[in-house]
């Protein structure tokens, strides 16, 4: 790898495009806050990548008052010497055209995160305004960028005794419209997986938008194995020593560099994290199809050898439940699904990945009998579990056959048998069915009552089949239809597909009690149909928290703002007239017609979208609320409980 990085190492590929009009092509949704934080990760990325290339120990990123980012590195400094094809300067060039940079010839960067060029010249014609400060050969430069147009060339502004770059710019408003702040815990979590893939990196991140600035700053020594001892820190691990393998392979356009570090616990499921040249792969690719393969063969081959397996063979869902796992490539020429990075399709990168797992984990179990036969214990009991689950779960199907059509007796079911305009609404009590079933629409309003608490599913790790013999969690699978369970390539496990409903609608009592049954609802839904929230078909419905009358005149209030709102509204000019206030604690409380009207009618409700940004963090979550582990839940019950503001006691 050359250190000449200079004017002549940036190449063009095609021109910036369109980028303005349709930035979904390049960052992201431009409407759910998506490619607004894409920007800072394009910026942050190219900073990365001077640290893999050796030249800078630390980044920098401030979220400023003004709403603005900045992101300084250490490292050579942006080329500004002028560009012998276009007559301006390097920099104006990565800045301006797409496919630009000093990133396609293996040269300058032995890998790259940022490998498009892309990034920051569509994060450029995106901003309201770029600022971009070069401290290079002993001078500082300047450039100014108003939605991607210089407004001068870049220009000498002084003199510098280091190098580096910085890059600060503000998104334009224009096409970041609905989400349009930057979340601080959003970027904290992205900046902290950095650092953890690049052991001595230090990343500070300043949020300097309120009046007391709040710093963070990630620095790890430990990588990837104090990644996954993080992942691991509230569960009860089997092994105390975090595996860790380095392999490297030779490919044409040069080394393929592969680490992994894995640990399994008593956790519910696996939680793997896959990443390419330090980028993010949230929807795996084949480095993750490499890494699965080669654990299943890898755990199977050692059992047989030892004789460990009373039957068949282990599936790879048994031998991965429980398993903490962070695997990074680093590729010189990688190819992604898309610009965002979000899945790996480098067709080589499988066999790599297999061949060095499976040779160097067989390596660590044969020097390891002990942790070895642990892990094999482990997948033979997840085995012998979901083989109970499976006999309760077709026990539960052959139930449903049995009773007629398979659906519960309890479930009042709509008319319509389109799965696009159906909706169920999973409701509190019999009382409350009640009013729902009367009120609703029953062309496509379908109504299933629960009978007190569910299970608490999250307790039930190592008894699943307990789960399925839950009557309340046998109705709701019956009710879907879809199946149950997480695994993909299991025939009978969740398919959105064949979801009887397209919105799945959790509908409980204003008060402690429903708030926890509505938890024990989402709990059940995120371990056992976890697509249903992933891909955006379950809601929380919003039932009205105060009726307030004046005279014959009633009206819903949602919050207490809005109810002090309301009642100086009907007070009007009079303050001292008698307000009636009614409390709603129970949607029993609400007659059919007003349940309908506050409610289930589609066109003047208001409903909760369930989703999920951050998997691995919400896994987190339901371990600590509702998992067996009470100091730890205390400990983060008193940690927030400032940030508590509708508290019902």
């Amino acid at each position: 790898m050359s250190d000449d990085y200079g004017a002549s190492s940036i190449q063009v590929l095609e021109g910036l495009e369109a980028v303005r009009k349709r930035p979904g092509m390049y960052l992201g949704d431009p409407h759910d806050g998506t490619a607004l934080h894409h920007c800072i990760w394009e910026v942050v990325d190219n900073s990365v990548d001077e640290h893999l290339a050796g030249h800078t120990p630390r980044i920098d990123i401030v979220l400023n008052p003004d709403h603005s980012v900045s992101v300084s590195d250490y490292g050579r400094g942006i080329p500004v010497g002028v560009h012998e094809k276009y007559g301006i300067s390097a920099a104006e060039v990565i800045m301006t055209k797409l496919h630009a940079g000093g990133k396609f010839d293996n040269s300058s960067y032995k890998v790259s995160g940022g490998l498009h060029g892309v990034g920051v010249s569509a994060v450029n014609a995106v901003s309201e305004w770029m600022d971009v400060t070069i401290h290079r050969n002993g001078l500082t430069y300047f450039q100014r960028y108003e939605a991607g147009v210089p407004m001068a060339p870049l220009a000498e502004v002084g003199t510098s005794e280091g190098t580096g770059t910085t890059i600060a710019f503000k998104p334009d408003l224009t096409i970041f419209t609905e989400v349009t702040e930057f979340e601080f815990d959003q970027i904290n979590t992205r900046v902290r997986e950095t650092a953890f893939l690049n052991a001595g990196l230090m990343i500070a991140i300043s949020d300097e938008r309120n009046e007391e600035p709040h710093v963070v700053e990630h620095h790890y020594a430990g990588g990837l194995s104090e990644f996954v001892e993080q992942l691991n820190e509230r569960r009860e691990v089997m092994h105390e020593e975090v595996i860790n393998i380095i392999g490297e392979q030779v490919i044409e356009k040069g080394p393929v560099e592969v680490e992994l570090a894995l640990q399994w616990s008593d956790a519910f499921s696996e939680s793997i994290m896959c990443y390419t040249n330090i980028i993010r792969n949230k929807d795996g690719g084949t480095h993750m199809t490499g890494l699965r393969t080669a654990l299943t063969s890898c755990v199977n081959g050692y059992a047989k050898k030892r004789n460990l397996l009373k039957g068949d063979a282990l599936s790879g869902e048994d031998v991965r439940e429980g398993l903490a796992a962070v695997v990074s490539v680093k590729h010189p020429d990688p190819s992604f699904s898309s610009q965002t990075k979000d899945k790996l399709v480098s067709s080589e990168v499988t066999g790599i990945v297999q061949t060095i797992v499976y040779e160097k984990l067989g390596e660590f179990f044969e020097e390891n009998p002990n942790v070895a036969k642990q892990v094999v214990d482990k997948a033979l009991l997840a085995s012998k579990a979901r083989e109970a689950a499976r006999k309760a779960r077709d026990l539960t199907r052959r139930k449903g056959v049995l009773e007629g059509g398979g659906l519960p007796g309890k479930l009042a079911d709509c008319q319509s048998r389109d799965p696009n305009e159906c909706e169920v609404y999973l409701v509190e009590g019999d009382s409350a069915g009640g009013s729902a079933k009367t009120g609703r629409d029953r062309r496509i309003q379908a109504i299933l009552p629960l009978r007190g608490k569910i299970l608490n599913v999250e307790r039930q790790k190592h008894n699943i089949a307990k789960v399925f013999q839950n009557n309340e969690i046998q109705t709701m699978i019956r009710a879907f239809g879809a199946g149950v369970g997480n695994n993909p390539d299991d025939e009978g496990s969740f398919k959105t597909e064949k979801l009887r409903y397209g919105k799945i609608i959790l509908m409980t009592d204003a008060d402690v009690d429903g708030a926890h049954i509505r938890t024990l609802m989402l709990t059940f839904l995120w371990r056992f149909m976890r697509p249903a929230i992933m891909e955006g078909h379950v809601y929380i419905a919003q039932p009205p928290l105060y009726q307030l009358s004046k005279g014959r005149i009633n009206r819903y209030a949602f919050t207490d703002e809005e109810r002090d709102v309301i009642m100086d509204e009907l007070r009007g000019d009079n303050p001292n007239t008698k307000i009636g206030i009614q409390r709603y604690k129970g949607l029993g409380e609400m007659n059919p017609e007003q349940l309908w009207s506050t409610t289930m009618d589609p066109e003047t409700r208001t409903m909760l979208k369930v989703t999920v940004k951050e998997a691995e963090a919400t896994d987190r979550m339901f371990e600590i609320l509702m998992g067996e582990d009470v100091p730890d839940r205390r400990a983060f019950i008193e940690r927030h409980a400032k940030e508590v503001t509708n508290l019902d006691i």
